[in-house]
């Protein structure tokens, strides 16, 4: 069999180890979010109990989710992750949307944002002139596709250093708010009624991210026992390092410094460290958006492929390179498009909040999907084998639900026009289904 017939028929491979599975996970979550966001949560909180209780529910809420994901994971263990749960309970159609929405809107959105977040540090520190934030930003998106393109042993091995690192430097914050640094509460809090429902939109999209390790189910050894674990495991590290770094931004801080802060971790590492402080954050920050850039790489081209593998036209994206065990294809495609969203920022670029109104809608209207998924599955397939079971269903499963419902309510009520960009960029997915048409066989899967 000729090489390039062998990268159409293969499929992924257990090849990772757990510490990879979990390495991204974690990676993909903490990531210069957390860095930004707790500003405006602490903005739309009356009070530091609010703020910090709305850190504890994120967390919780983002357990609820990872036990559902967890049954679904380890019932269908494919690469395409939340695209092939869509595909068997809603068919091909809907599952194109969501790989459209992944492709167009949420991953290499994501890519591109986090790409500028180290553009825009490496630039104040390395100036090469107007142009430096996108010089940096597209040679981060060149190298990191290039490192996974490679192959998943060299992007699984890049992610864990890189986690490594973004945790350290998570640990150092919160040791310098928490012991070193001088308190400083002199800025009035913001007062006022708190905000839930814009409060949970930003607490959960910055705990968004956790679901990506379904997408490399496939590729885990032992996934069966393994991903529940990893993915429970994963958001209660992450729980009590987002509690922890908002408590040293608190102490710092206060509610009002925070609230008033456009760079908070910035200002907590000055009062620790003064101008050097300023320097070390800059390299917290760009390990944590390189952390999750490549996270996301490596998952949003496990999308790309699924849907490639299920629509004839779209062959070419969907073909599993053996000697690399990933999607070459996919990733190039996906660090294409992530560039040319990288060339457009450099032009006009957008505000972290209004990336975060662009994405939202969309990213909480297919959670949702994916939750409802597991009634219909468990309800069309009640004699598949399950190895891990959600507890308490339906309860925890129709919580979730409910979750994701009201988060989808409240990124349509409380959000700009940003919303109706990414909701119109979904539409043109609907149109482009005019013209695709699914493949009548069924797509094999490996199993791990």
């Amino acid at each position: 069999m000729d090489s390039a017939r062998r990268s159409a028929t293969s499929l992924p491979r257990p090849v990772l180890r757990p510490r990879d599975a979990f390495a991204i996970t974690v990676g993909i979550v903490v990531g210069a979010g957390i860095f930004r966001m707790p500003s405006l949560v602490a903005g739309a909180s009356g009070s530091e109990l609010v703020m910090l209780g709305a850190w504890l529910v994120g967390g919780l809420l983002s357990i609820v989710g990872a036990l559902c994901y967890a049954e679904l994971a380890t019932t269908y263990p494919h690469a395409g992750g939340d695209y092939s749960y869509l595909r068997l309970a809603y068919g091909p159609r809907v599952a194109f949307l969501y790989g459209w929405a992944r492709l167009a809107i949420i991953q290499t959105g994501s890519v591109a944002l986090l790409a500028f977040v180290v553009g825009d540090y490496l630039a104040q520190l390395f100036g090469l002139g107007a142009w430096s934030s996108a010089a940096y930003a597209a040679l981060a998106v060149v190298v990191l596709t290039a490192i996974n393109w490679a192959g998943i042993r060299q992007g699984a091995a890049a992610q864990f250093w890189l986690t490594m690192l973004e945790i350290g430097g998570v640990v150092l914050i919160i040791v310098a708010g928490l012991f070193f640094a001088p308190g400083d509460t002199a800025v009035a809090a913001p007062g006022g009624d708190s905000a839930m429902g814009l409060i949970l939109v930003f607490v959960l999209l910055t705990f968004g991210g956790w679901n990506e390790a379904v997408y490399i189910t496939a590729e885990v050894r032992d996934a069966h026992r393994w991903m529940p674990r990893i993915l429970v495991l994963s958001l209660v590290v992450i729980s009590l390092l987002y509690l922890l770094v908002n408590l040293a931004y608190l102490r710092v801080l206060g509610l009002g410094g925070m609230a008033g802060a456009d760079a908070v971790a910035a200002d907590l590492m000055q009062h620790a460290f003064g101008g050097t402080g300023a320097v070390l954050m800059s390299a917290i920050v760009v390990a944590a958006a390189l952390t999750s850039a490549n996270a996301t790489l490596i998952t949003g081209a496990r999308s790309v492929y699924a849907v490639g593998r299920d629509f004839p036209a779209l062959a070419f994206i969907g073909r599993w390179d053996e000697r690399s065990g990933s999607p070459r294809m996919a990733m190039l495609v996906q660090g294409g498009l992530a560039l040319l969203l990288v060339a457009l920022g450099g032009l006009a670029m957008d505000g972290f909040q209004l990336a975060v109104e662009y994405t939202a809608p969309v990213f909480w209207l297919f959670f949702l999907l994916v939750g409802i998924s597991l009634f219909v599955l468990r309800r069309r397939e009640p004699h598949a084998e399950r190895p891990f079971r959600v507890p308490l269903y339906p309860v925890l499963p129709l919580l979730f639900c409910l979750t994701c419902a009201y988060l989808l309510w409240s990124s349509l009520v409380y959000t700009g026009a940003g919303a109706l960009v990414g909701v119109g960029v979904l539409a043109a997915g609907g149109a482009l289904l005019l013209y695709l048409r699914p493949s009548t066989a069924s797509t094999p899967e490996a199993s791990p």
